[in-house]
């Protein structure tokens, strides 16, 4: 089986991917992995979907909402960020934008007079900071080492040295884990799981409609491990509703919860991305 993720090889999403297949592939943007794996091209595909130090990954919510995919399986690894450059001086740190807020304070005292530069994933920043002495970038310790970047070019496309680690473990809380979702088509969706993901469009605003939703599973004693809303990109103020909730859609409760659901959401939609279990991956 061939997966797709955020490349190039060495980031994070890279080493979630490959606890699901051999053979990965990459792309530069959690949208156009999505399209990959709804397209038919690929048959999973590993996108980032939340952070325990920043929160959610809006891309992942709109693309999933927004195309015809299941999600399988959910992978969760503890992040272990390491400043890497080819000597202490250095006068930009590269790296993609959640990693760089998620060490933001130890950047703020130790390197406040540093530019931060956001790139399209921590592979890129490490990719700048082996070809320009002026950049640092923040990865996975591993990617120091010359032998980890196999399969991804340096801007210069010259040989590929060994970083040197400046400092390791950089992330602002030691608890600091990424909970990435592993999709597939929408014929892979499957109702055995311990956790069932949807997306609820209700097409609608009224006082009590949140709480209604809510209700929902929790007269039936459905714990919800995650709700949060973005916009519906319809009109401003008008919101859909990303759900997740400890139960599998096998499960008569559930199975009563997202008729009710159904009801309440009778001039929108609701997708139902499917059930799955979670998978903790160590590196």
């Amino acid at each position: 089986m061939q997966a797709v993720t955020l490349g190039p090889a060495g980031t994070y999403s890279h080493r979630a991917a490959r606890a699901v297949a051999d053979d990965v592939a990459f792309r530069e943007s959690v949208t156009s992995i999505v399209q990959a794996v709804a397209d038919g091209s690929f048959e999973r595909g590993v996108v980032p979907i939340e952070n325990s130090i920043e929160g959610s990954v809006t891309e992942s919510l709109d693309a999933v909402a927004n195309s015809e995919v299941s999600v399988v399986q959910e992978i969760v690894t503890p992040i272990r960020h390491a400043l890497l450059a080819q000597s202490a001086n250095f006068d930009v740190v590269a790296s993609h934008s959640q990693a760089l807020a998620q060490c933001r304070s130890y950047l703020d005292e130790n390197y406040p007079d540093v530019t931060l530069e956001a790139v399209a994933s921590t592979a890129r920043g490490v990719e700048r900071a082996r070809a320009d002495p002026t950049v640092a970038g923040i990865g996975h310790p591993d990617n120091a080492s010359a032998s980890h970047a196999e399969g991804s070019q340096t801007e210069s496309d010259a040989p590929a040295d060994d970083l040197e680690i400046i400092a390791e473990d950089i992330q602002d809380q030691s608890s600091n884990a990424t909970r990435f979702l592993v999709i597939g088509p929408e014929s892979a969706r499957s109702d055995a799981g311990g956790k069932s993901s949807l997306v609820v469009y209700p097409n609608a605003n009224y006082p009590g409609l949140l709480l209604e939703l809510l209700e929902a599973f929790a007269e039936r004693d459905i714990n919800l491990s995650r709700i949060e809303s973005r916009p519906s990109g319809n009109r401003l103020g008008d919101y859909l509703f990303h759900i997740d909730a400890d139960a599998g859609l096998y499960e008569e409760r559930m199975q009563d919860a997202l008729e009710e659901v159904e009801g309440i959401a009778r001039n929108g939609w609701v997708r139902v991305l499917g059930s799955y279990d979670t998978r903790h991956v160590l590196y």
